[in-house]
Parts: structure tokens; C-alpha cells; sequence
């Protein structure tokens, strides 16, 4: 019974996230309604390839060009056809190899001992990828397909064929996957995140509020941070090859591929992450007591807090500033501009002030003296001179 009741949970989680997905889905664009035109193109595809291979030409293998079909439409266009490719080519070589080993040895249970360890190292060669386990699968459609015939290994290998054709067709020319909105998204959201971990912790330090555990969720945070970057930096990579061989994609979008803006908003992105990682961490030592970071007094906590004010309002504007959806907003980067230029009056005031609120504490002067000059480079990458 307990076991029935996991499973039946289990069920009704996946069915609540399927109806979720389809939900999002229908409501607008975004990862959901992506999933879906790449299932329905998949079935579509399928669907193509066995019509004209199984309905119309009624050939022996005809499942081999569905099912081709359907495993190439690929999350991008150019992985369609760089696996399309690698797919044939360990197809035919397992094919080819089965074929000759069961018309020299005439016995199906010697020949497939000795063709299927054959083919799987032949399928570690690195110019088929991963691709390469097929060679297996050609030579298990021919050594269990019935009787062995080389016209019937070619018809499996020219059906192999029309179904990469159809798959990489389909994928290419029905609403070709482009993930320049996920990128944007990603960077997008990386920002937000550093923007409210330093609003929170700016908030505690203005109220006096050091309690270790509030802390300790700050820095978890801020680890997190760094993995929305690499998240970001994933989604920069799958942009760029989203546009390789994409016959659409840069029409319809009307903008070009990520490139030396994006590369930059990562530094920026990574130097906020680091930062922010550094605050908390100085942050929750003080409030937990067992690092070098004392805590410290209210005439350098405010100025500090206020200086975590404006480093977030800063970041928030980037933000706004370089992922808007409609591109590059003018008058939000001299928003910016003023932003930092206050930022970096802060940071001054808060310099003058530390050598006399740590005066007897060298180890606080050095925690804190760090974490100033990472603010400072900061500030620098937020508005390129």
C-alpha cells in the first residue's frame, strides 16, 4: 500500500507539471511553448517520413526512416545535421560490417558474437561523437531483420537516409529553435538575484539585524548567484549555435547573434557574483562569530548598508539598461551613469571612514579593505570607459 501510495503521488506530480507546462504554453512564448513546437515537429517529422517510406513506397525497413526522423529534430539546427551526419555514418558502418560477417559465416548467434563488440569500438571513434552507439543498432536491424541480403542492408541504410533528411528538414524549415530570448532571460535573471540578495543584506545591516541563520541564507544565495551565471554563460553558447545553419533565425528576430555585448555582461555578471559572494560571506562570519570578520560598529554598518543600496540600484539599472527586450535604452544608461558615479562617491566616503572605525582590528581593515576594492572594479565594469 505505501509503495502504491508513492506511486500514485508521483503520478499526480507529473500530471500537475504536464498541465502546468501546457498551461505556460498556451499563455506565451517562452521554454515551454519551445518544448512543445519541438515535440509536435519531432511527431511531424515521424509522421512524414513513414508516409512516404511505409505508406506510399511500402519499403521492407520502413520504420528505420521515422525513427531516424524523429530523434534529429535536435534542440538547434546545426546539431541536427552535424548528428544527422555522425548518425548515418555510424549506421553504414554498422550495417556494412554485420552484412559482411553474416553472408561469409552463415550463422546469425556466431556472427553477432563477434560483429557487436567490433562495432561498438568502431563507434568510439571521436568523428561520430555520440552518435557512434548506432553502429550497434545498424547491425542489430540487419542481424535480426530476417534473411541477410545486401540490397536489403542498402535499402536500410538509403531509408536511414530519407529519414535524416526529413528530420533535419523539418527542424530547419518549421519554426527553427532560436535561444536568443533564453539568453536574455538568464542574464536578465542573474541580475535580479544579485539585485535582492544586496537589498536584503543592505536592509539587515540598516536594521541591526546580524542573526547568523538570516546570514547564512544570504551566502547560500549568493553561491547560487554563481551558478544563474554559468547558467547564463550555457545559455550564450546554445544562442550561438541556435543561429549556425538556422535559414530564419537571424530574419526573424531581427537581431544578431550573441557576441561582444554578451561576453561582457558576463564579466560584469561575474564580477557581481563574486562580490556579492564576498559580502555575504563577510556578512555572515561577523553575525556567526567563528571568522576574522568582527563586528562592526553602527557608524561603519550604515555606510556600509547604504553602500549595498547603491550597489544593487546600480546593478538593477544594468540590468534593465543591457537585457531590456526592445535592445539598448539611452536613457537608462545615463540613468546608470549617474547611478555608479554616486556609487563611487560612496565608496569613498565609506574608505575615508574605515581606517578610523577599525582602527584596533587589522584583520577587520583587511576584510573590509578587500571588499572595497572589489566594489570599485565593479563599479568600473558597469559603465565601459
Amino acid at each position: 500500500m505505501e509503495w502504491t501510495g508513492r506511486v500514485m503521488r508521483a503520478t499526480r506530480r507529473r500530471g500537475a507539471a504536464a498541465v502546468r507546462t501546457g498551461r505556460l504554453a498556451w499563455a506565451g512564448p517562452g521554454r515551454e511553448r519551445d518544448l512543445v513546437a519541438q515535440a509536435g515537429k519531432a511527431a511531424l517529422a515521424a509522421w512524414l517520413a513513414w508516409a512516404v517510406a511505409g505508406w506510399w513506397l511500402a519499403a521492407p525497413m520502413a520504420f528505420v526512416a521515422p525513427w531516424v526522423a524523429v530523434v534529429l529534430v535536435e534542440s538547434t539546427v546545426f546539431r541536427s545535421l552535424a548528428h544527422g551526419l555522425q548518425q548515418l555514418g555510424a549506421i553504414a558502418v554498422g550495417t556494412a560490417v554485420a552484412t559482411a560477417v553474416a553472408l561469409t559465416l552463415e550463422n546469425t548467434l556466431v556472427t553477432m558474437a563477434l560483429v557487436l563488440p567490433t562495432v561498438l569500438l568502431l563507434g568510439q571513434w571521436q568523428r561520430l561523437g555520440s552518435q557512434g552507439v548506432y553502429a550497434a543498432t545498424g547491425a542489430l536491424f540487419v542481424l535480426t531483420g530476417g534473411q541477410v541480403t545486401v540490397a536489403a542492408s542498402a535499402a536500410r541504410i538509403a531509408e536511414a537516409v530519407f529519414g535524416a533528411v526529413v528530420g533535419v528538414a523539418v527542424n530547419a524549415l518549421i519554426r527553427p529553435p532560436v535561444y536568443l530570448r533564453d539568453t536574455r532571460a538568464a542574464l536578465r535573471d542573474a541580475a535580479r538575484e544579485a539585485e535582492s540578495i544586496l537589498d536584503a543584506v543592505a536592509e539587515g545591516l540598516a536594521a541591526g539585524e546580524w542573526e547568523g541563520r538570516q546570514a547564512g541564507e544570504w551566502h547560500e544565495r549568493a553561491l547560487r548567484l554563481g551558478r544563474l551565471v554559468d547558467q547564463a554563460r550555457q545559455a550564450i553558447g546554445w544562442s550561438k549555435e541556435s543561429m549556425r545553419v538556422n535559414p530564419w533565425g537571424r530574419r526573424r528576430h531581427a537581431v544578431a547573434p550573441p557576441g561582444k555585448a554578451y561576453a561582457d555582461a558576463l564579466a560584469v555578471l561575474d564580477q557581481v557574483a563574486v562580490h556579492t559572494t564576498g559580502v555575504t560571506r563577510t556578512v555572515w562570519e561577523a553575525a556567526d562569530g567563528g571568522g576574522k570578520a568582527a563586528r562592526p560598529a553602527e557608524a561603519i554598518a550604515r555606510p556600509y548598508a547604504d553602500f549595498l543600496y547603491r550597489t544593487a540600484r546600480a546593478v538593477s539599472l544594468y540590468g534593465r539598461t543591457r537585457f531590456a527586450p526592445g535592445g539598448h535604452d539611452d536613457a537608462g544608461a545615463e540613468e546608470l551613469r549617474e547611478a555608479v558615479g554616486e556609487l563611487h562617491r560612496t565608496l569613498d566616503d565609506f574608505r575615508g571612514r574605515l581606517p578610523a572605525a577599525v582602527a584596533d582590528d587589522p584583520d577587520a581593515l583587511v576584510t573590509y579593505g578587500t571588499l572595497l576594492a572589489q566594489a570599485h572594479r565593479l563599479a568600473d565594469q558597469l559603465v565601459p570607459h
